[in-house]
């Protein structure tokens, strides 16, 4: 059994005030800060730019690319790395920030191409090391500042790759729950959603283990108890930094144990279809959980202890919760809502087998099972 020690990170409000003196504290004097051109209308990049150079740190931002960071964007990212010439790198932003700012690393660092890079790097490619990065999330759901995978789209297909390395890891994360009070409703139910899958699917990955359940299965004590009160109330401030820590420790414990199925069905929906990942996941997860029944019965009773009415347990309880969870973010429950119901099942099917992130999933799937999975989801 091994367990990969999480980062170092500083949590509440007000701490991004600290980045210039933890980017010394790193060694960093050039830093590439990648941030999308979303947050760059909030001013937290200029801010952060302002406290860097408070520490005598210069610094070139890198905002060319969107949500679900391609190859492209990641060359986009080497380009101007390559002229600026960091000797750091800090991500701010959600998700899409934070992996396109590792996919950066992995090339700059290290040269050729995204797809060179995809999967779990083996010991066998040690090429020394990656510039050192601090993560500054300011959403509440992927848990990338807290994993060492970036989960990069390929340009010319659309595929999802997972591409990662110990070495491409976060050295510190910054937690400030101020940053997440200006997400758009809609995101903080996307990033919400995501969430609690990283939470359920690794607690019963088959890759799991006694310290990865640990930090699951706290993730989902806080998310449980939070993450209806932040769809309820955006401004509730505690709520809000509870479930921003969820996601940090969601993001251990995938680094740690994986997925499972719910990611693999949502992989190909946003791949041929463009529905949003938090979206996509979500809607599959409680079939998932269905399907997982014959085997995780146990422990899916108890995680139904932290639901707040537990008259019932288990997997059909657990499933009702989640779908009433969309329900409450605004999302959809059903393809048929997401004008998906005529979709090709066997198609994404054929697709969703394929991916990497099933073959965790604590009872086997085929691609027969995954196209009557998607057959129930319509």
């Amino acid at each position: 059994m091994s367990f990969r020690p999480p980062l170092a990170w500083w949590s509440g409000g007000g701490t991004l005030a600290r980045v210039g003196d933890l980017a010394r504290s790193l060694g960093g004097t050039r830093v590439l800060l990648v941030s999308d051109p979303g947050l760059v209308a909030t001013g937290f990049p200029a801010r952060a730019e302002e406290l860097l150079a408070s520490a005598s740190i210069a610094c070139r931002l890198f905002e060319d690319f969107c949500e679900n960071p391609t190859t492209d964007h990641v060359a986009a990212g080497v380009a101007v790395a390559a002229d600026f010439r960091p000797d750091m790198i800090v991500a701010l932003g959600g998700g899409s920030s934070l992996d396109c700012a590792k996919g950066i690393n992995f090339v700059h660092s290290f040269g050729g191409s995204m797809h060179d890079y995809h999967g779990r790097q083996r010991a066998g490619r040690d090429r020394g090391p990656m510039l050192p990065s601090v993560a500054i999330p300011t959403t509440a759901g992927t848990g990338s500042e807290t994993q060492s995978f970036a989960l990069i789209s390929d340009a010319a297909t659309g595929a999802k790759m997972a591409c990662g390395d110990p070495r491409a890891a976060f050295r510190v994360a910054i937690l400030d729950v101020e940053l997440t009070l200006t997400q758009p409703d809609r995101v903080t139910a996307l990033t919400g959603v995501d969430a609690v899958s990283h939470a359920l699917e690794s607690y019963v990955s088959t890759a799991s283990t006694p310290a990865s359940r640990l930090c699951a299965r706290e993730s989902w004590r806080l998310l449980a108890a939070n993450l209806p009160r932040v769809l309820a109330d955006g401004q509730d401030v505690d709520a809000r930094a509870a479930v921003q820590l969820a996601a940090a420790w969601a993001g251990i414990a995938i680094e740690n144990a994986m997925l499972g199925g719910a990611h693999a069905m949502a992989n190909p929906l946003t791949q041929c279809h463009h529905v949003p990942h938090g979206q996509a996941v979500g809607l599959a997860l409680p079939h998932v959980v269905r399907w997982n029944a014959a085997t995780c019965e146990a422990d899916y009773t108890d995680l139904c202890r932290e639901l707040p009415s537990a008259d019932a347990a288990g997997a059909e309880q657990l499933a009702s919760w989640l779908t009433e969870l969309l329900r409450q973010a605004g999302l959809a429950t059903s393809l048929a809502e997401l004008d998906l119901g005529a979709a090709d099942a066997a198609s994404l099917a054929t697709i969703a087998a394929t991916q990497w992130t099933g073959s965790f999933n604590p009872r086997p799937l085929s691609v027969s099972n995954f196209e009557s999975l998607y057959e129930e989801a319509r």
